[in-house]
């Protein structure tokens, strides 16, 4: 359903508003370059510094501007379960294929109430979900039997964007979920070990600066071709640590504006521009990566 290199969008600013202009164009090149899917108004897309309105407009100008050339699944989570409905329920009248939805951030719910929030959502709109596992910002892991019991309850949820950092959880996944569960890494750095043990894309950061160079990585591993995914793995590892050398998306902000030097670099408080000794790791691992 979902598989491939797929880019966490950045979000861009001019003035304080969404820069139409720069989103669309920013849509078009990452089709362009070989993206399989599109995420807006992820953690990267600074959903979280948006308003409703703002968030639903981002999501639709992607819809729009993909034009069906790759699916779209729109960021639509929330700590309140309502309002995660509504962001749901405009993706899917804006004609989303999928809603990624986060696990409950500050809440911190029991797995009982984790399972109660993803089972609402799926009792109430019919768009598909990937389940967003990141307790490194929401502060509760979904555990691999909670994630069982949604996968089998309910078809339309997919897949897992799995930021947990476990390569071990690929496999007890894939055992406790079936195969036909889509997981997709969350974290660059360790996407190829992920797709290894069963994954099958990565939801990504560093696909917003280098979206060619992430989808030819995604297609060798696909392809079993695993010496030259390494050596991509290789080329790109500098950068996948070096936009995470600040507050995210500062430094994919920074590093986009070097690689199409038209695209805004604004960020919204309490996110800052990126410092000397980040933006000196990004300028460097770009130049390893022939980015610049």
């Amino acid at each position: 359903m979902f598989s491939g290199s797929i880019p966490a969008l950045v979000t861009p600013f001019r003035d304080g508003s969404i820069d139409e202009p720069a989103f669309r164009k920013l849509v078009d090149w990452q089709i362009e370059s070989g993206s399989s899917a599109l995420v807006p108004c992820g953690t990267t897309g600074e959903s979280a510094t948006m308003t409703i309105e703002e968030h639903n407009r981002v999501v639709s100008i992607c819809v729009e501007q993909a034009a069906g050339r790759v699916p779209v699944i729109a960021g639509a989570g929330s700590n309140d379960t309502r309002i995660a409905l509504e962001h749901m329920e405009s993706a899917k009248a804006a004609g989303a294929n999928a809603a990624l939805v986060v696990s409950p951030y500050y809440n911190k719910p029991s797995q009982e109430g984790l399972y109660a929030h993803f089972a609402y959502l799926a009792q109430n709109c019919d768009l598909p979900i990937v389940v967003y596992n990141i307790p490194g910002r929401s502060v509760v892991d979904i555990s691999v039997p909670v994630m069982a019991r949604l996968a089998k309850t309910f078809p339309t949820i997919v897949g897992v964007k799995d930021a947990t950092g476990d390569i071990g959880r690929v496999s007890a996944q894939r055992l406790a979920c079936g195969t036909d569960f889509v997981q997709l890494s969350g974290n660059d750095e360790t996407a190829l070990a992920f797709n290894a043990m069963g994954g099958v894309g990565c939801i990504s950061v560093t696909a917003n600066v280098a979206p060619a160079l992430c989808a030819q990585f995604q297609q060798a591993m696909a392809d079993g071709r695993w010496a030259d995914a390494l050596a991509l793995q290789d080329k790109l590892y500098p950068l996948h640590d070096a936009l995470f050398s600040d507050s995210s998306p500062g430094p994919a902000k920074y590093a986009l504006s070097r690689v199409l030097t038209d695209m805004p670099t604004e960020l919204r408080l309490p996110i800052t521009w990126p410092g000397e000794a980040s933006r000196k790791a990004v300028d460097a691992a770009l130049q390893a990566a022939g980015l610049v």
